[in-house]
């Protein structure tokens, strides 16, 4: 869940002294806040790794009961926590009220399983001389956690990576979007109200603050765009900092002749248009095999003309919100633009909001192809784009025909079909029949192939990634004075040991019942 606005992500980027957070609903400023330099960073920094080593002694236990205090705290604080959301991001309320449900899941989950993917291993030796070993992996906190996060999902993208890095044992320090920052600064203020160890913070800037960020975490989660991810990358490597990268997407839909014609069309629709489109995993571009195409652009045209935009308070009132970037806006527009000027038809939408406020009208494109924008570059706006397909292979085609790799759909009457279908799609994600509900699956990894990131979110590498592994092997038994391997080096031992291992390697596996394999 991505944003594609670089001019809001880079880590070299504004020397501005203060965030001035507006709302998207008519542009006016809701408050401005200092920019953490460098050396805020660095003192926030030191100052939670000085904790750390505490918050990871109490063990997962003592760390979980303070999550489960955070998750009361957010729930009974929810109504406010999406007032605040609503106001800095542009969002509906329906869409606003996703994200403390969210957060309060991961908790529930991690605390159901991080002590299971937490404890050490006892792998069994497959070379039968090393079975008179014990072997044994731990592992450990990797000390501060650095998160960058963007501005169109500020909680699920920001506390999300906290929460199983804060489960793990380590201190988090998160840089939340300019954009987007106030609902996570009231998060982390209740951190401190329930009484929580010093271990959970934030530092509001632009690209120097998150530059300075990489310098000082001990690992870098980042989502944003893949340019700016690059730049992450490229910092990182400076000091081997490990990293997570989660770059966006121009996720495909896929609806094939048989499939249910109009929950492909409410799927899309939701798909395309939650948020505004401003989700990295937002289906932007669709595949109809050609018999159902003019039924599914109608039945997919009715749809979004019938949704309601617009800012509703508490009320549930709209189904479409502002835009959050006035930046990503004019992406949007001129990826409409191209799209018809080189002779795609617009059947709804198609115009920017004539203010006050960001708004982008939800948008069905019909008759695109890849040499279009819109089908190439992530769009991250509430505009959806159809392409007819004359079969299932065409459609496979130029679903893999693009840079980003991060997730899809395939609507199909013949759900084993559709299952087969998606080994072949290049992405780390694929729903059948459905859209966007991968995400809520904790048990199922979340990340992306090419450009669309590097690891994953979610399951039990969501928290792994987090730690650092130690081998120890040590002896089950009874222990000779020395070994064949070691000093002096004789001819004798020599002999003996090839011997050994080529029984062992070879055909003498079998006398003992041992399998080879490879």
């Amino acid at each position: 869940m991505s944003t594609a606005v670089e001019e809001a992500e880079k880590v070299a980027g504004s020397s501005d002294e203060v965030v001035a957070v507006k709302r998207p609903v008519d542009g006016e400023t809701i408050r401005e806040l200092p920019v953490a330099d460098a050396a805020e960073v660095a003192a926030t920094a030191a100052r939670l790794r000085a904790a750390q080593g505490e918050w990871a002694e109490l063990g997962f236990a003592g760390r979980r009961e303070w999550l489960e205090r955070l998750r009361d705290w957010m729930l009974a604080e929810s109504e406010r926590i999406a007032d605040i959301m609503q106001a800095e991001s542009g969002k509906v309320r329906a869409d606003a009220t996703l994200e403390v449900p969210y957060c309060a899941d991961a908790i529930n989950f991690y605390s159901a399983n991080a002590a299971e993917f937490l404890a050490d291993e006892t792998p069994s030796a497959h070379f039968p001389a090393l079975k008179v070993k014990r072997l044994r992996i731990t592992r450990d906190p990797v000390g501060l956690v650095g998160v960058i996060s963007p501005w169109n999902f500020p909680l699920i993208l920001s506390l999300g990576d906290a929460i199983p890095a804060l489960a793990a044992g380590n201190a988090v320090l998160i840089k939340p979007s300019e954009l987007t920052p106030l609902c996570l600064m009231a998060v982390i203020e209740g951190w401190k109200q329930i009484g929580a160890p010093d271990v959970l913070d934030y530092v509001n800037g632009f690209g120097e603050t998150g530059g300075a960020l990489v310098d000082e975490a001990d690992y870098v989660q980042f989502t944003g765009s893949d340019k700016t991810g690059r730049l992450v990358l490229k910092r990182a490597a400076e000091t081997l900092t490990p990293v997570s990268l989660e770059l966006g997407g121009k996720d495909p839909a896929l609806v094939l002749r048989d499939a249910n014609v109009e929950r492909a069309a409410n799927g899309v629709a939701f798909g395309g248009l939650m948020n505004s489109g401003q989700i990295c995993m937002s289906i932007e571009r669709v595949y109809v095999e050609r018999p159902i195409y003019d039924e599914f652009l109608g039945k997919l045209t009715e749809k979004v003309e019938a949704l309601r935009q617009g800012a509703d308070g508490r009320t549930y009132t709209a189904d479409v919100g502002a835009m959050t970037s006035p930046a990503q806006t004019d992406i949007v527009e001129r990826h409409v633009t191209d799209a018809r000027e080189k002779g795609a038809r617009i059947l709804t939408g198609g115009r920017r909001g004539d203010g006050p406020g960001d708004w982008y009208e939800p948008t069905v494109i019909a008759d695109v192809d890849h040499s279009m924008d819109v089908m190439r570059d992530e769009t991250f706006g509430p505009v959806i784009s159809v392409m007819a397909v004359e079969d299932a292979e065409q459609a496979v085609e130029l679903a893999n025909d693009s840079r980003y790799g991060l997730s899809g759909s395939i609507f199909s009457g013949d759900v084993k079909a559709a299952e087969r279908m998606a080994r072949r799609l290049e992405m780390g994600s694929c729903n059948v029949n459905d859209t966007l509900i991968n995400y809520n699956a904790l048990e199922l990894p979340m990340g992306g192939w090419k450009t669309s990131g590097i690891g994953t979110r979610h399951g039990r590498d969501g928290i792994r990634k987090f730690t650092r592994t130690r081998s120890i092997l040590s002896p089950r038994g009874p222990e000779l004075d020395s070994e064949i391997l070691w000093y002096p080096i004789t001819p004798a031992k020599r002999g003996f040991f090839a011997k050994v291992t080529r029984f062992f390697g070879g055909r003498g596996l079998g006398r003992f019942g041992i399998e080879r394999r490879g």
